[in-house]
């Protein structure tokens, strides 16, 4: 795809400035020049799928110690076995899901995990070295220890355990600034000329995200049924306006004609539908072209946006993709009660939904080009509440495809004990001991950012000892 780089910086450079402080527009320009600059687009396909798992998914019981020490804290703090009316499992289930870590991978506690028992496919996936898990992970300006939060002597995002920020703010990476663009949007500024085509590098299965919000880049949004057909041939949520007939198309196609519009917010919105039709067009006809892949996915909601995301790629060449970044996501993850049942049912679908992904992206031969991972607004709390648990702060997640560096634990696995505990906030929240910074970085090096153009997608990482975890290598 061929760009007038002078237009294309007229274009981006009010957007650029068009954030609420002077640090977020000078990160922008600096992102801005590093994209105007010329960059080797190769014929290597690469993709990130980012499952978020809205509500604040239980990482505490989602990977469990089964180890004599570890197992003790972790019973001590949710008091009593499921069996009982608690929330914690027997230590022989837990083991008969155990997670067999390569020597220079263990989780460095001394300790032995398993997964959930609903998990039963990720923790095949882990233990064929094709996962790994990234331990306590968290929104964070700086590190902080728990003496260090409970005098507020270090810096920490503003509105913890809040839903709606904490979600942003692991989106964007960007607690400092709530209004930022999403890490992955800042990823596609920079990589976006890697892409022939004309389609935008990140789409979404889940509709709009902060995630994928760029300062020149926007995403195109779909749904696991596929793309609604467009107002103008008669279709879609607007064709009580335009209707089927040839006058009514030939009106519309006139109204958003290149050049037909004096005002500029006219041209501006005509532009933008003229894209649409475009891409709308292009996606239909790559999509109509390619056979279904053969491998068979659940029936269910992450299911069916993950089997569009295996479309999409298997349409990769007719769309003109060699770098994308898609956003799929599930809800449910609030389990302030009932959450035995409602865990099961989430990590279920979860476990279920990315083996199938995984195995049509091997069945593609993408196996190696394409890496799924999990995120979460926040942990939950060490201590239950009744039949469930209280928003927490730091949460581990899973990282999965061949090029994984998997069947490893990464980062540092958090004390469980019930009462004076290291990692607790003091209110049973688990300190996290790694950054989304981290954690992001790790992943958008991977997919082709350069070292030097790191530090603007993440200007909180030179906070940290290391800017890549390395589980990718």
């Amino acid at each position: 795809m061929n760009f007038d780089r002078r237009a294309f910086l007229r274009r981006s450079l009010h957007t650029a400035l068009g954030g609420v402080g002077l640090y977020t527009a000078l990160g922008n320009l600096r992102v801005l020049a590093a994209a105007a600059q010329p960059r080797g687009g190769g014929s290597d396909y690469r993709a990130l799928v980012c499952v978020f798992l809205f509500g604040g998914n239980d990482s505490i019981n989602t990977v469990m110690p089964w180890s004599a020490g570890q197992y003790n804290d972790y019973r001590s703090s949710r008091q009593q076995l499921i069996a009982s009316g608690g929330l914690a499992f027997e230590q022989a289930q837990i083991q008969a899901q155990s997670l067999t870590a390569l020597a220079n991978g263990l989780p460095g506690d001394g300790g032995s995990y398993g997964l959930h028992p609903a998990l039963s496919g990720l923790r095949g996936l882990f233990n064929q070295g094709k996962a790994a898990i990234v331990a306590n992970v968290g929104t964070l300006l700086h590190p902080v220890t728990r003496p260090q939060y409970q005098a507020g002597t270090v810096p920490v995002p503003p509105q913890l355990f809040s839903h709606s920020d904490q979600s942003v703010f692991w989106q964007t990476s960007r607690p400092d600034d709530a209004n930022a663009n999403g890490w992955g949007g800042r990823v596609a500024d920079l990589l976006y000329e890697q892409n022939p085509g004309v389609i935008p590098m990140a789409i979404s299965l889940a509709g709009n995200n902060p995630f994928q919000r760029g300062a020149i880049t926007s995403s195109y949004g779909m749904s696991a049924g596929g793309i609604d057909a467009m107002s103008y041939l008669g279709g879609g949520p607007e064709s009580w306006v335009i209707g089927a007939n040839a006058n009514d198309v030939a009106a519309y196609e006139a109204l958003i004609a290149e050049g037909a519009q004096a005002h500029l917010l006219e041209r501006a919105f005509a532009d933008t539908n003229r894209r649409a039709i475009a891409a709308y067009e292009i996606v239909r006809g790559a999509l109509a072209g390619q056979a279904l892949p053969v491998t068979p996915f659940p029936n269910t909601s992450l299911g069916g946006q993950l089997a569009m995301v295996a479309r999409l790629m298997k349409a990769r060449q007719a769309l003109g993709m060699r770098r994308q970044v898609f956003f799929c996501s599930v809800g449910n993850y609030d389990t302030h009660s009932y959450q035995v049942d409602q865990q099961e049912a989430n990590l279920g679908e979860l476990s279920e939904a990315l083996v199938a992904f995984h195995a049509a992206t091997e069945e593609l031969g993408l196996g190696d080009a394409v890496t799924s991972f999990t995120a979460s607004d926040f942990g939950r709390s060490l201590g239950i509440n009744g039949d469930g648990t209280d928003h927490g702060w730091g949460g581990h997640h899973f990282v999965i495809g061949n090029a994984v560096q998997g069947q490893r634990f990464y980062g540092t696995m958090p004390s469980l004990r019930a009462s004076n505990n290291p990692d607790d906030t003091g209110y049973g929240q688990i300190i996290p001991t790694t950054a989304v910074d981290q954690y992001a970085a790790t992943l958008a090096r991977w997919l082709g950012v350069a070292d030097t153009d790191i530090a603007d997608i993440f200007p909180s990482l030179v906070n940290f000892s290391a800017s890549d975890l390395g589980f990718m290598g």
